[in-house]
């Protein structure tokens, strides 16, 4: 089931769509709070963006920027400010269509229909994981902290999505050192403690303190 994040400040329209994409199958859900709408991107982890011009606070403009820093998931805008030089700058930006104001709910459908086939029927998904504003997608193994992006080796990559996808459990030492070397070969456990060492002080650096916890004698964790 595809998730639609609708960012669109009036609650009529919004709701509509929401109820026409429901009925088609798909879980959408509306923007509750638009001074914070990056925030409910990384929480919801939609696979399509519809997204207003004109909102409280900031306008699409600058939340698509946002979104686009972190993720390549489809956006469509839908907007009144239909003129030319909108739709340019919202293409521009990153969009990959634009619907004007008022529109017909079929042709949306469609449309977002049409988007998701192209992006996601022949290619995996792309993922993100969150947590303390830390993002990793697992599409291009690339983490963002604060609009940075942060070198990762490929076994540092692997012990964060290890982790990050098991948020909350503890991760013991064997499961990591079997996950990264897929072998079972003896391999030195200082190793792992080196990798996970060097990890961290990359996590330290960006200002993610403390954020992969040990467990002595049980193995790694990332709290919730």
């Amino acid at each position: 089931m595809y998730r639609i994040f609708i960012v669109e400040d009036d609650r009529t329209i919004a709701e509509t769509i929401q109820s026409s994409l429901n009925g088609w199958g798909m879980e959408a859900f509306c923007a509750t709070d638009f001074q914070h709408i990056l925030e409910e991107f990384l929480r919801q982890s939609p696979q399509l963006v519809l997204l207003d011009i004109s909102l409280p606070f900031y306008n699409g403009y600058h939340w698509c920027s946002e979104i686009r820093r972190i993720s390549k998931v489809p956006i469509i805008f839908i907007s009144s400010a239909s003129d030319n030089m909108n739709i340019v700058m919202a293409i521009n930006m990153g969009a990959d269509d634009f619907i004007a104001k008022p529109f017909d709910l079929n042709v949306l459908i469609v449309k977002i229909q049409s988007i998701l086939r192209r992006t996601y029927e022949f290619k995996e998904q792309t993922e993100l994981l969150a947590h303390r504003g830390a993002v990793l997608n697992m599409a291009d193994a690339t983490l963002t902290y604060e609009g940075e992006h942060l070198h990762l080796t490929k076994n540092e990559y692997k012990i964060l999505r290890l982790l990050m996808e098991n948020k909350g459990r503890v991760v013991s030492r064997d499961a990591l050192m079997q996950y990264l070397w897929e072998s079972d070969d003896f391999v030195d456990e200082n190793t792992l403690t080196v990798n996970v060492g060097r990890l961290r002080n990359k996590l330290e650096q960006a200002g993610l303190h403390d954020f992969i916890v040990t467990k002595k004698g049980m193995g790694y964790l990332i709290e919730q």
